[in-house]
């Protein structure tokens, strides 16, 4: 089930355990996203291919859960949506994901991960996410914030895999409320 919220041309969408989806975002980007998506489907399969990856039905379905979710999402969320698969499928359906440069994990206060979408400058093995990661303290949301980017980090002697910069706060949708 899918909850729809639109205040003149605002629009937010949020899933079935009240994670929203689309939020903040005109009308016209929203349809514009949904025809994306309808096109997208061949784009998944290439990505997966791109990546190294096999296609099968659970990978495209990831993908496209990830694709079409502004905001980085946990393994509970895929477990929740995605219940025709099993928890170990999903989990090493994001583990694969990761090592092939398509997701980047995010760390979280709690020990668990969330993940998110990689950009053109991931590769296998190699993440570059120079950018903030912004987790609502009341919502529970995280994004990853781009346009605040986080300086390279020299440390002599040292061979950096990843790094990640978490800040928390209140995202500007709960703000708004």
């Amino acid at each position: 089930m899918v909850s729809v919220h639109v205040t003149g041309m605002d629009l937010r969408i949020f899933d079935s355990i009240g994670t929203q989806i689309v939020g903040d975002h005109s009308l016209a980007t929203y349809l514009q996203k949904m025809y994306f998506c309808d096109m997208e489907q061949d784009q998944l399969k290439q990505t997966l291919k791109q990546h190294g990856l096999r296609v099968t039905d659970c990978r495209v379905e990831v993908l496209a859960f990830f694709s079409s979710h502004e905001h980085a999402l946990s393994s509970r969320d895929l477990e929740n949506s995605l219940s025709s698969y099993d928890r170990v499928t999903l989990f090493r359906t994001l583990n694969s994901f990761v090592d092939k440069g398509v997701l980047h994990r995010i760390p979280a206060e709690s020990g668990a991960a969330n993940y998110a979408l990689c950009h053109s400058n991931c590769h296998p093995g190699e993440h570059r996410h120079d950018h903030v990661h912004f987790t609502c303290d009341a919502c529970g949301n995280v994004e990853c914030i781009e346009s605040a980017k986080v300086p390279a980090i020299d440390l002599p002697g040292y061979q950096v895999r990843e790094s990640n910069y978490l800040v928390s706060g209140t995202c500007k949708t709960c703000m708004a409320q």
